[in-house]
């Protein structure tokens, strides 16, 4: 590497670890510039620290020392370094944050922690069905992850994947979850469904809902429990998520299978966008023409409806919100009203983390932050069904 390239490289060291801080480029999809580079320096700075300290070092190398250049490139390397140094401890600021957002959850004994397979092997493991159909629609399709073996009545988690609701795939997300879930005994299913801008709202929530529907009707036949139905996403799989289980029953969202049970156990929406009455981050921009068939001037009631935030009640399920303090895809403060809005509301706990510095989609990183996200959302799950499964003992006496 020439010394240009070391001065060059040292620079973008110094802005990225400024932007995972501080990012400065909020809005969409200029703000997807910005999330890029941040994301891999908030997740993985110890790397990224070695790639610089090589650099650097390298500069001073047969006699760069003493030429400016050479210094110049030492001096910006170590610089970029020094701002990656402090983003290494948010992995353990991280789990500290969870475990106070847990509170009492936290006192359910979690699995010992297990390493999770890499992708392949997590793949070929605990994947026992691909591609099942639960609707009609080419879309419709759902893959089904369990450990060889697994008892009947286990319980079960659906995976909604993002992707701005207009992208996005099953198989492209939440894999960490998904194999430590079922290598701890969960049923996990994750689903496609109907996609903007050829698909319009409320399409997207149509299908998570059918999808539901499906899931309640058949998960006995992988060894799930029916009776115990949560939810996750991320992004757009977060909103949606969160929305279908503030929404059980609504006829809107479910024509022609109202009568379906829709309702859900619990929820753990991650970065996800939760008052589409806000243009937040640029928000509108993504969704008028795009996802939606109207704007919020001409049609406020269905984007209110729409929204988690707007939908919150009395009999919302447990939720456990999850969202990185600086990302630049989905604002924070969307999880933080949600948040707000239950915990007025709801008569079931709401917990909130509100991890430091973590970027939007962290998790799709196999680093040690999504490590002890994966653990404390297997945690509050478990406290969920500990609960469910008291429930149904007392009623069985």
């Amino acid at each position: 590497m020439s010394r240009r390239a070391a001065i060059a490289l040292g620079l973008a060291g110094v802005l990225t670890a400024a932007g995972a801080r501080t990012p400065v480029i909020r809005r969409w999809p200029a703000s997807i510039v910005q999330a890029a580079p941040c994301l891999i320096a908030s997740e993985s700075p110890g790397a990224q620290s070695l790639v610089h300290a090589a650099a650097g070092l390298a500069a001073l190398t047969r006699g760069g020392w003493r030429r400016p250049a050479g210094l110049g490139a030492a001096l910006v390397n170590a610089a970029a370094v020094a701002g990656l140094a402090d983003l290494r401890r948010d992995a353990d600021r991280t789990a500290e944050v969870l475990a106070a957002a847990l509170g009492s959850w936290a006192d359910v004994p979690a699995a010992t922690p297990g390493r999770v397979p890499g992708r392949r092997r997590a793949r070929a493991r605990y994947r026992r069905a691909l591609d099942v159909a639960y609707g009609p629609d080419p879309a419709h399709r759902l893959d089904i992850w369990a450990r060889p073996g697994v008892t009947a009545g286990a319980p079960v988690l659906m995976q909604v994947h993002g992707g701005a609701w207009s992208g996005g795939d099953k198989g492209n997300e939440a894999e960490p979850l998904m194999a430590y879930l079922a290598e701890q005994g969960w049923v996990c299913v994750t689903v496609n469904y109907r996609l903007g801008p050829t698909q319009r709202w409320p399409s997207m929530i149509i299908d998570v809902k059918r999808a539901i529907a499906w899931v309640r009707a058949h998960i006995a036949g992988y060894g799930g429990d029916p009776g115990f139905l949560t939810i996750t996403g991320g992004s757009a799989g977060g909103h949606l998520a969160a929305l279908a289980a503030l929404t059980p029953g609504d006829p809107d969202f479910q024509p022609g299978f109202a009568d379906a049970d829709t309702s859900l156990a619990a929820a753990v929406p991650l970065y996800g966008v939760h008052d589409l009455t806000v243009d937040e981050h640029g928000l509108f921009a993504l969704l008028e023409g795009k996802v939606f068939s109207t704007t919020l001037v001409d049609d406020e009631r269905g984007w209110r409806r729409a929204s988690p935030v707007h939908r919150a009640g009395p009999h919302a399920p447990p939720f456990f919100v999850i969202h990185g303090s600086t990302d630049t895809i989905a604002s924070v403060g969307q999880s933080r009203r949600l948040v707000r809005r239950l915990r007025e509301v709801s008569r079931s706990p709401v917990c909130y983390a509100e991890l430091p510095r973590a970027q939007h989609a962290f998790d799709a990183l196999p680093t040690a932050r999504t490590a002890h996200t994966v653990r404390a959302v297997h945690r509050f799950l478990d406290g969920v069904h500990a609960r469910y499964r008291r429930g149904r003992e007392c009623g069985a006496a």
